[in-house]
C-alpha cells in the first residue's frame, strides 16, 4: 500500500521488493527524523533499556500537539495502543507503524481525524530480538527475506512474561502500560496453524472473561464491525484458528488468552485488547497491507466510540471492586458453539516420504466454504470469595513490586498488629516436568483454606480491594488463578520443610508421637493401607510421620504467605 507521502519518508518495506523489513538500525532514526521535522505532531521517548543494553522507545501522536501524559489524563483523552515487534520475526506491524505514523505526519486530514484520541506505539518491543537478525529460525512462514528472533537476550518469549516480569523489557512494559492506561490495544503478529484462504485472523480479549458492560460490548458491537469493516477493505477476516480437533474443519473454539499474554494482561486493566495473527504462508506483502488494514479499522472503531469504551472501562473498573466472588479460571462451554462461516482448504492425508507415518497437508485447488463451530462462549471454572483485603509479609519484595507497576495501591502497617485471616495450606502442586520460560510453572494446585490469627508485623502491605486495580491484585495473588504469581515459582520457597531428622533418634520419637496424635495415627494407619511396600522403607515410615506429626510442625511449610483479611 504505498501512498503519496511514501515518495517523501520511505520505509524500508516501501523502498524494497515488498519482502523485506526494517532493521532496528533504520527504524529508530526513521522516527527520530519524523520526530524532528513534525515536533507539533509526534514525539519519541526513550522509556526503558532492555536486558541486552538497547534503548527502548515509545511514540505519541496527538492531533493538537499535546504530549503530556499528566495533561492528557486529566483531560480525559482516549489512548489508542499499538505494540509492535513483540515477537520480531513476525514484523508485519513494525512495518506497517512506520507507514501510518508517516502518514499521520504528512497528511493532515488524517491527523485531524484522529480528534481527541491519542495515538500510542512501541516501534520494537523486543529490540534484542529485532537486532537477532536471520532468515533461519522461522520454518514455516514465507518471507520477509530477513527478520528478527522470537526471544530476547535472556532467551525468553516476552509474550509470556507480563506476568512473571523476568525481563527488564515486561518491566517497562508493566510500569508503561500502567501510567498511559490505554483504552483499546492492538498488539501485531503472524500465525502458525494450519492453512485456509484468510491472510488475517484475530485474537481478541475473550469477552467473557473481560465481563462486566466491556464484554457483550466487544462480543456483540466492536467484533462484527471490524469484520465488516475488514470484509469491505478486502481482508476478509476470521478468529484466530485454533482447531477443536486436528483440522478447522471440526471447528475453532477462541483462544484463552490468559495474563502471561499480552491481551490477557490488558484486561487486568481492563483494556480491550487485540492479538492479530496474519497468516503465515501468505505473502508478505498480503501480511503487510492487512495488517496496516487492521490496526486502522479498530483506531477508527475507537476514535468514534471511545467515549462508550470509556464509560464501559469505568463501570468495570469500578463493578471489580465490588464483587463478592471472583471468578481466577475459566473454560470453553463446548454445550453453547457458535457458528462461524469458514473458508478452508481440504485435508489431505497422505504417506511421509520420510517416515512411516500419514502426513496433513491441505490442497489449496480444493477449497470449501461451510458453516463451522465456533466456541466462543466461556463459563467461570475457579470461582474464589472476594477477600475484603490482602496481607503480603514485606519479604515478599518481587511482588511487591509487580504490584506497584501496575498501579496497585498499596498501604503499610505503621504497627504491629493480629489479624483474623484466611490463609491457603497448599496441599499438592504439580509442575511441569521441564522449564517453561526459565520456570517450573505449577499446572495444578490443590489448597485447603484455614481460619487463623496471624501477626502481621509493621512494614508488612495491606491491599484493599476498594480500588481501581482490584482486578490485577486477585487474578495475581489468589494460587490457583491461571497466572497467578504463585503458579509462576515466587513463593516457591515455602514448599520446602526447612528442617529434617535423624533417623535413629526420630525412630523414638515417631513411635511416641503415633500414641500421642490420634489423628497422625489414623493418617498412618490410612497411608499404610495405602503403601504396604512402603513399610519396609525407613525413610518413607518417618518421612511420612514427621511430615504430618504436630510435634515437628513448621507453620511456614506449605503455607501461601498471602493472607486474606476476611
Amino acid at each position: 500500500m504505498n501512498t503519496p507521502s511514501s515518495s517523501l519518508y520511505p520505509t524500508p518495506y516501501e523502498s524494497g521488493n515488498q519482502n523485506q523489513t526494517t532493521t532496528w538500525e533504520n527504524c529508530i532514526p526513521f522516527y527520530e527524523k519524523l520526530a524532528q521535522d513534525f515536533p507539533q505532531i509526534l514525539r519519541l521517548e526513550r522509556i526503558g533499556v532492555s536486558d541486552s543494553g538497547f534503548p527502548m522507545y515509545a511514540g505519541v501522536i496527538a492531533a493538537d500537539g499535546v504530549f503530556d501524559r499528566a495533561s492528557l489524563k486529566a483531560a480525559g483523552r482516549p489512548v489508542f495502543f499499538n505494540n509492535n515487534g513483540i515477537h520480531p520475526g513476525e514484523p508485519e506491524g513494525i512495518d506497517a507503524c512506520m507507514a501510518l505514523v508517516r502518514d499521520f505526519c504528512l497528511q493532515p486530514e488524517r491527523l485531524a481525524a484522529l480528534g481527541k484520541t491519542v495515538f500510542l506505539f512501541i516501534p520494537v518491543y523486543n529490540v534484542d530480538g529485532c537486532l537477532n537478525r536471520q532468515n533461519t529460525s522461522r520454518v514455516n512462514q514465507d518471507g520477509p527475506e530477513m527478520f528478527g528472533f522470537r526471544a530476547n537476550g535472556r532467551n525468553l518469549d516476552l509474550n509470556r512474561d507480563f506476568i512473571k516480569c523476568d525481563s527488564l523489557a515486561a518491566q517497562v512494559f508493566n510500569r508503561f502500560f500502567t501510567m498511559w492506561d490505554p483504552d483499546v490495544m492492538v498488539d501485531t503478529h503472524t500465525s502458525n496453524g494450519a492453512d485456509y484462504s484468510y491472510t488475517m485472523t484475530l485474537i481478541q480479549t475473550q469477552a467473557d472473561k473481560l465481563g462486566d458492560g466491556l464484554g457483550p460490548f466487544l462480543r456483540n458491537t466492536m467484533l462484527p464491525a471490524i469484520y465488516n469493516k475488514m470484509e469491505q477493505r478486502g481482508w476478509p477476516t476470521c478468529p484466530y484458528v485454533n482447531p477443536v480437533k486436528v483440522t478447522p474443519d471440526d471447528g475453532i473454539e477462541d483462544f484463552l488468552e490468559v495474563p502471561r499474554f499480552s491481551t490477557g494482561f490488558a484486561a487486568l486493566h481492563h483494556t480491550i485488547g487485540f492479538m492479530p495473527e496474519t497468516h503465515m504462508l501468505k505473502p508478505y506483502g498480503d501480511r503487510y497491507n492487512s495488517m496496516r488494514s487492521l490496526v486502522e479499522v479498530v483506531l477508527n472503531f475507537t476514535i468514534t466510540h471511545a467515549t462508550e469504551i470509556q464509560t464501559l472501562r469505568a463501570q468495570a473498573r469500578q463493578a471489580a471492586t465490588q464483587k463478592k466472588q471472583w471468578p481466577v479460571t475459566w473454560k470453553a462451554d463446548h454445550s453453547r458453539p457458535s457458528s462461524f462461516r469458514f473458508k478452508g482448504y481440504q485435508a489431505v492425508y497422505s504417506p511421509s516420504k520420510i517416515g512411516n507415518y500419514t502426513r496433513l497437508s491441505y490442497d489449496r485447488n480444493q477449497p470449501w466454504e461451510k458453516d463451522i463451530p465456533y466456541y466462543d462462549n466461556f463459563v467461570e471454572d475457579v470461582v474464589v470469595k472476594t477477600p475484603q483485603a490482602y496481607l503480603i509479609p514485606q519479604a515478599w519484595r518481587e511482588v511487591i513490586e509487580r504490584l506497584e507497576w501496575n498501579g496497585v495501591i498499596l498501604r503499610r502497617l505503621e504497627a504491629d498488629q493480629q489479624l483474623q485471616v484466611k490463609s491457603y495450606h497448599i496441599k499438592q502442586v504439580t509442575s511441569r516436568a521441564n522449564a517453561y520460560e526459565g520456570h517450573m510453572f505449577h499446572d495444578e494446585v490443590e489448597l485447603q483454606p484455614i481460619r487463623e490469627m496471624f501477626l502481621a508485623r509493621a512494614g508488612d502491605y495491606v491491599v484493599e480491594l476498594n480500588q481501581p486495580h482490584a482486578r490485577y491484585a486477585i487474578e495475581t495473588l489468589e494460587p490457583q488463578a491461571h497466572d497467578s504469581f504463585f503458579r509462576w515459582g515466587f513463593f516457591n520457597s515455602v514448599l520446602e520443610k526447612k528442617e529434617t531428622f535423624s533417623d535413629y533418634v526420630f525412630e523414638d520419637s515417631a513411635y511416641e508421637m503415633l500414641q500421642t496424635e490420634p489423628e497422625l495415627a489414623d493418617k498412618f494407619a490410612s497411608w499404610k493401607a495405602a503403601n504396604p511396600t512402603l513399610l519396609n522403607n525407613q525413610e518413607a515410615v518417618l518421612e511420612f510421620i514427621f511430615a504430618n506429626g504436630k510435634r515437628f510442625n513448621e507453620p511456614e511449610w506449605c503455607r501461601y504467605p498471602v493472607y486474606s483479611i476476611v
